[in-house]
């Protein structure tokens, strides 16, 4: 019944009234000097003087002292009086006889009797009486009152706001907070309004106003929410005095976004302190980050420990860490047992997980029914992965679906696989949109095939020639480029030819280079020719042994007239059956021919 979330005393509850004159703060000898006072007035018969003595032997709780005080105020007329008696006896126990004169001060006026009957009929189930005398109290201006209203209202399913805006507005920051978080709902619901509830403003900017005047007057979730905000935001100074603030009145989960904000700073050692406060008082997201932290430093059984606690607190993420900590150690019956305890909670991730550990032990019926309830909950993983399986099948449309799902989502291998395919079908329009997402997330791959698609469209480039400038860097080059650097050999060999093409041949020889010691049998060969026509055939020879023996029908031609020439016949007549084998058919016809020539010479 109190304000709810935080502690409220007595006086906070509004069922007790300070009479005239009692408002300001007094030290203990000048408490004792007014009250000597008030008693000397009272003893005289000074109404007011009766009431002020009561509600002050009331605020020491000096029950016995005040209620003669009271009683004999309110036999004059006094409403304060008749009021606090109402506090009085309820507080002794006696709730229908406090009702009686909380009623006769609420008729005399006072707002605050109105409100404090007004929760004595709701505490007796009785909605409409309370809701009619908490009215009279809201339209008296008494905060407390508004609120009851508005949490009356708001519980029946009615609009409450107003009433709830008026108690902010009056300082009660229990209102404030709820005001904020209705009005943080609203933000994603924009067209869910009431009349006079100020919808022409920003809600998200009038959520953090409230927020912040609820937290300013020590509302530990509003300092949460408050932090919140500001960490999206950036503020990330302001974010952590507020989750400190928070956190210190005993909100777990502030402490727990304080060590997340401590942690992203590089401290984690205070970032574990408040993670072990917040872990301590039941927060599942603090247990987890423990374990994860000591997951880190190789303490598998401590952060087991943690894991276990998360997920006793009911944090599913708990179980799957468990899984992920087991399958690391290659515990693999465990690590299915935590996916599966956290997949069946509607884990997505664990669910798919899980499939992948199925998929692994080969029980592909048991995977494909978690991979769709992971990429049904939106896990895109799943969804990709799901791709994969259907194309294993040979079950193209299936996984051009599953592959475009986890495209749309972001996914780049998904993405690249979804422009292949359109490739296939001959819509390079779809295919390069594809691409660009796939090669602008990181596919070396994407970036190379895009290339080759942009490629493709050029006008020819005339050939360059001493003294000519060499051509500008296409689009499909840059592409080219970012695929080579990241290591795709193909893409390394187009590069070096761009650029001999424009005549860069010390840029053209280092890419073929790089692709050749990485395996490229192409560059190992383009990089022979470029050291053969700068006179370097030994070396050259070198590289088209590398090639051939990789399997370059060229490269093997190459080095069998290089042997020709040097009149090394059998080398050359070796290295010409290489080439016959290896082809293109083409070049078999053109390596026999020389074959059989090389044997005529060494039979004749």
């Amino acid at each position: 019944m109190d304000v709810m979330g935080d502690k409220a005393t007595l006086f906070e509850t509004g069922r007790f009234v300070q009479p005239p004159g009692q408002e300001e703060t007094r030290d203990e000898t000048g408490e004792a000097a007014e009250e000597a006072r008030q008693r000397r007035a009272a003893e005289a018969g000074d109404t007011e003087a009766m009431s002020v003595l009561g509600a002050m032997l009331l605020r020491r709780g000096d029950l016995d002292g005040a209620e003669p005080h009271l009683r004999a105020a309110t036999a004059e007329g006094d409403r304060a009086a008749a009021n606090n008696l109402g506090v009085l006896l309820h507080q002794r126990g006696y709730p229908d006889e406090a009702a009686g004169w909380w009623r006769i001060a609420a008729v005399a006026g006072s707002a605050a009797a109105a409100h404090a009957l007004g929760r004595h009929h709701r505490e007796r189930g009785d909605e409409p009486a309370a809701e009619y005398w908490l009215r009279q109290s809201a339209e008296q201006g008494h905060a407390l009152g508004a609120y009851a209203l508005a949490d009356l209202l708001e519980h029946r399913g009615e609009a409450g706001e107003r009433w709830m805006r008026a108690a902010a507005e009056r300082g009660h920051r229990e209102a404030a907070y709820r005001l904020a978080r209705a009005l943080d709902r609203r933000a994603g619901h924009p067209e869910r309004t009431e009349p006079g509830s100020g919808a022409d403003q920003d809600p998200e900017a009038e959520a953090e106003q409230w927020y912040r005047q609820a937290a300013a007057r020590g509302h530990r979730r509003a300092a949460l929410y408050l932090g919140a905000i500001l960490e999206k935001r950036g503020e990330l100074k302001e974010a952590g005095r507020w989750y400190l603030t928070s956190a210190k009145d005993g909100e777990p989960r502030a402490a727990c976004a304080l060590g997340f904000l401590l942690r992203d700073a590089g401290d984690e050692e205070s970032a574990a302190v408040w993670w072990l406060r917040a872990a301590q008082e039941g927060d599942g997201n603090a247990a987890n980050a423990l374990g994860a932290l000591h997951a880190e430093r190789g303490q598998t059984q401590t952060a087991e420990r943690w894991y276990r606690a998360a997920m006793d607190a009911g944090d599913v993420n708990g179980a799957y860490n468990l899984g992920l900590l087991c399958a690391e150690q290659q515990r693999t019956a465990q690590a299915e047992q935590w996916y599966r305890r956290a997949a069946y909670a509607g884990h997505r991730e664990a669910a798919n997980a899980l499939a992948v550990l199925l998929l692994q032990g080969g029980d592909t019926t048991g995977a494909e029914p978690w991979f769709s309830k992971a990429a049904e909950a939106g896990s895109v993983d799943a969804a990709f992965n799901l791709g994969i399986l259907h194309a294993g099948r040979g079950e193209d449309r299936p996984a051009l679906r599953w592959y475009e799902r986890a495209a749309a989502a972001g996914h780049t291998e998904a993405a690249l696989q979804v422009g292949i395919a359109r490739l296939r079908e001959g819509d390079e329009r779809e295919a390069e949109r594809h691409l660009r997402c796939a090669a602008g997330g990181g596919s070396a791959e994407a970036a190379y095939r895009l290339a080759a698609l942009l490629d493709a469209r050029r006008p020819p480039v005339s050939p360059h020639e001493l003294g000519e400038p060499a051509h500008e860097k296409s689009e499909c080059e840059e592409w080219y480029e970012r695929a080579a650097t990241q290591g795709h050999r193909r893409a390394q060999v187009r590069v070096g030819m761009l650029a001999a093409a424009r005549g860069d041949v010390v840029e053209a020889a280092r890419w073929y280079r790089v692709a050749a010691e990485a395996g490229s049998r192409n560059g190992a060969f383009n990089l022979g020719l470029l050291l053969a026509r700068e006179g370097s055939e030994p070396e050259a020879a070198v590289w088209w042994t590398r090639a051939a023996e990789a399997g370059h029908g060229r490269a093997a031609l190459r080095l069998a007239l290089v042997y020709t020439r040097r009149g090394e016949l059998a080398e050359g007549q070796r290295w010409a059956d290489l080439a016959v084998n290896l082809g293109p058919p083409e070049l078999s016809q053109r390596a026999a021919r020389l074959r059989d020539a090389l044997r005529e010479e060494l039979s004749a």
